[in-house]
């Protein structure tokens, strides 16, 4: 099931049915958010723990409803050129050159013109209508960053100086991701619907694993669901998110496992936890205990 680019699906009920086609097995809450995001054109800012899976959400996003997908991975000393646009200027050069080898006069106009422009992912999506704009980890990006992707989200626009203004079409539906490694300022928050991302109830995460990896049994998914859960709960560094619960299964799936004992999760241990010292602790709380019924 898809809902087909231009149109809203009709309920948040109607978005989850296609998220889920998409393999993207979203909440009430989530879905909830998705919907009004896309119904009222607003930016959807989603929180959460690392993992969670909010940068699927979007690639899921746009899928189901058949638009483009443009993702801005936000790093610290991310600068607007890198974001935005650029122009290439060794092309520009070998265009002057060829000018001057055929007797002409070089022409500004010429120079800059579009297609010497290189199309970084803002300008992308407001280019390619419709679209799904993910600004992943904003956090991770600097105050002045924020500052200037709030004004792009605002007008939908922006305007390059050798060629004038460009205005989207339509406005990309986008998604703001953070993991919280520093509050977002309130200005991005309040033009945005915001929604925490949860880690998933017992249920949905062995649905989940038995989605995206049908060739494990239900009761290596339960293990796995059953043992990240309660590692969610050990104050771990990084406690495991769906994405690692995945990892894990996949992993025990590659090795022939059909289901889970302390042994092979003791060994296993590299695919669910990214810290020695998660590790640990784990191992000091008891593989049998976690995998215990």
């Amino acid at each position: 099931m898809t809902i087909g680019p231009g149109r809203s699906p009709a309920s948040p009920v109607e978005l989850a049915r296609a998220l889920a086609a998409q393999g993207y097995l979203a909440d009430e809450g989530l879905a909830t958010a998705g919907f009004l995001a896309m119904r009222l054109g607003r930016p959807l800012f989603l929180e959460g723990e690392a993992g969670v899976g909010k940068t699927a959400f979007a690639q899921a996003l746009a899928e189901a409803t058949g638009a483009h997908f443009v993702r801005l991975q936000c790093y610290e000393g991310l600068a607007v050129a890198q974001a935005l646009y650029d122009w290439d200027f060794p092309r520009q050069i070998l265009h002057l050159r060829a000018m001057e080898a055929r007797g002409e006069r070089p022409d500004e106009a010429s120079l800059y013109d579009r297609r010497f422009l290189i199309a970084r992912p803002l300008l992308q999506a407001l280019e390619q209508s419709p679209c799904v704009l993910l600004v992943d980890e904003i956090d991770r990006a600097d105050d002045e960053f924020e500052a200037f992707l709030l004004e792009v989200l605002a007008e939908a626009a922006i305007t390059i100086p050798e060629l004038g203004r460009i205005t989207a079409t339509e406005p990309p539906l986008t998604v703001l991701t953070s993991n919280r490694t520093r509050e977002v300022h309130d200005a991005l928050k309040r033009r945005c619907l915001y929604h925490w991302v949860e880690h998933p109830d017992f249920e949905r995460e062995v649905t989940i694993l038995r989605t995206r990896l049908p060739e494990i049994t239900d009761r290596l998914a339960a293990q796995v669901a059953t043992a990240t859960g309660r590692m969610r709960g050990l104050d771990l560094i990084k406690p495991p998110g769906v994405a690692e619960s995945i990892d894990w299964a996949a992993a025990l799936s590659a090795l022939g496992a059909d289901s889970l004992d302390p042994e092979i999760a003791a060994a296993t241990l590299g695919a669910v936890l990214k810290y020695r010292e998660d590790a640990d602790r784990v191992r000091a709380t008891g593989l049998a205990t976690l995998l215990d019924a």
